[in-house]
């Protein structure tokens, strides 16, 4: 039974925290696990310096738990536990405790995580629980998380740089395999090291151009030339790499925003009956009337780990007369420009004497369209289950190869028996490689359009300032401070020129609270 004494031990609780960047914020608390959802397990995270007095004032132990060591306790309700009080002590979950002693934890501070169950009402409990501990004018100060608050704390506290910690919110949001991997060089810091070497070439470059500022007068001009010549090189040359790596971001950028694919043709070619075989689903509707889909249908879809915009668009055709279609149509041409690849999809179950002539007609008109955007296409040769005669497909098939060559992959699939879509999956994936550059385990690059946006305007800027100063034969000094623009880029890259709270403020604004 608890005693006065006891009280006064919580209410005045030590803390064995290790000094950190943090010391003296308040202690913040979140639910990390998906909120207003049931679960069997839910997870609550609590960091700062009142992390040992929130686990003994709704454990009522008074010891210190042994850090990294799983322990069951049961949960109260913490006015339930003062001597004091009169209430009976109010039990409101049994629940696994996990201790990490600063400074070895993921924020760097006292961490404590709640593994309890997943119930609304027992979280909600245990979160209203931890924020009746709030007393400022005892100097204990708690209150719930903002988004992202807990990795901030980890960057304040030097546990991880920026690209690492933009990396883990990355891969929480990967929905790919092959996002998955993109992302994994960058948050196990593989890309912060090549910053760091950038970083570090620059500045020797800098101190190279210093000594000639400083000691000019001493060195003969020969030297000096020789020696800006040097440094020129040297800067032409991480120029070539920076632009390498940006060029490979923008490549792999296509496997995180997803690879767009329309779906072009004439009415009933079945193109909607195409998705709807892709996504196993009914997304679209399907009819024998020809002109059914009148907008632009979105899919999102994985193909072999590759995510997948696929876009149903309206049937083009010349004579339609019916206002809506023509804006479907008009759409349908939009999405061409936007989209990485077309598929061309063509009736070939029509039986008439001039069939393949229409055939042909139809396939240019619909790459005219497709070239004059400069898009990848292939021809799909739909509904073969509705040609009966082998020999016939074959022949289609070897003709169309033979006028069109190889630029223009072509699969006849049929979107009843499924004969055919195992092809036409492979054969995209081929596509998909090529335009991420074969990206694979080997090679990841995925990163946040912020570190794109820093390299290409502020590293690239000032490399190239100075390039041009050098070239023609600008001040030294002038041509230093370019530099620093570029070593200041990098810095704001990592966080280790980061001297304003807005930077980080919009870094941490798009993590989900309790991350």
């Amino acid at each position: 039974m608890f005693n006065r004494n006891t009280s006064a031990i919580l209410n005045n609780i030590c803390y064995y925290s290790t000094r950190s960047i943090t010391e003296g914020f308040p202690t913040i608390y979140a639910l990390s696990t998906p909120p207003g959802q049931r679960s069997a397990i839910a997870i609550i995270r609590i960091s700062g310096q009142q992390s040992l007095h929130v686990y003994q004032s709704i454990t009522g132990n008074l010891s210190i738990p042994k850090p990294r060591t799983a322990i069951l306790k049961n949960i109260y309700e913490p006015s339930s536990l003062l001597a004091n009080s009169k209430k009976k002590k109010n039990l409101i979950d049994s629940s696994l405790f996990l201790y990490f002693q600063s400074p070895n934890s993921f924020t760097g501070e006292n961490l404590l995580e709640i593994h309890c169950h997943g119930g609304k009402a027992v979280t909600s409990a245990i979160l209203k629980s931890i924020q009746s501990l709030n007393d400022p004018q005892r100097g204990v100060e708690i209150r719930y998380a903002g988004p992202g608050e807990f990795s901030r704390r980890a960057f304040q506290n030097n546990k991880f740089d920026l690209t690492e910690l933009e990396s883990i919110n990355q891969l929480i949001e990967a929905e790919t395999e092959i996002q998955r991997k993109c992302i994994i060089s960058s948050f196990t810091g593989e890309n912060n090291l090549k910053f760091e070497i950038w970083r570090q070439d620059l500045i020797k470059c800098v101190a190279n151009l210093t000594a000639i500022i400083d000691f000019g007068e001493d060195i003969e001009m020969s030297d000096v030339d020789s020696l800006v010549n040097k440094v020129k090189a040297e800067i032409t040359q991480i120029k070539v790499q920076i632009e390498s790596f940006l060029n490979r971001l923008k490549k792999s950028r296509i496997l995180k925003d997803g690879i767009k694919i329309s779906l072009i043709g004439k009415p009933n070619a079945g193109k909607s009956s195409l998705v709807n075989c892709l996504t196993s689903n009914e997304t679209s509707i399907v009819s024998d009337i020809p002109g059914t889909t009148r907008d632009v249908v979105d899919s999102y879809l994985d193909i072999d780990g590759y995510k997948v915009i696929l876009t149903d668009t309206a049937g083009i055709r010349q004579n339609s007369t019916d206002i809506i279609e023509k804006m479907g149509i008009a759409k349908a041409l939009k999405s061409i420009k936007s989209s990485d690849v077309s598929l061309l999809i063509i009736d070939i179950s029509e039986e008439k004497e001039e069939e393949e002539e229409e055939i042909t007609n139809a396939i240019n008109n619909l790459i005219e369209l497709s070239e004059a955007e400069d898009k990848r296409s292939m021809i799909i040769l739909n509904k073969k289950d509705l040609v009966n005669d082998e020999d016939k497909m074959e022949n289609i098939t070897e003709r169309l190869t033979k006028s069109f060559g190889t630029k223009y992959p072509i699969v006849p699939v049929s979107c009843i028996t499924g004969d055919g879509i195992k092809d036409l999956t492979d054969m995209l994936t081929k596509e998909f490689k090529t335009l991420s550059e074969d990206l694979d385990e080997s090679s990841p690059i995925l990163m946040s359009q912020r570190v794109t946006d820093i390299l290409q305007n502020d590293v690239l800027f000032g490399i190239e300032s100075f390039i041009n100063s050098v070239a023609n034969e600008k001040d030294i000094v002038m041509a230093t401070e370019d530099l620093n623009v570029a070593i200041d880029g990098i810095g704001k890259i990592t966080g280790q020129a980061v001297g304003v709270d807005e930077i980080l403020d919009f870094v941490f604004s798009k993590f989900c609270v309790g991350k």
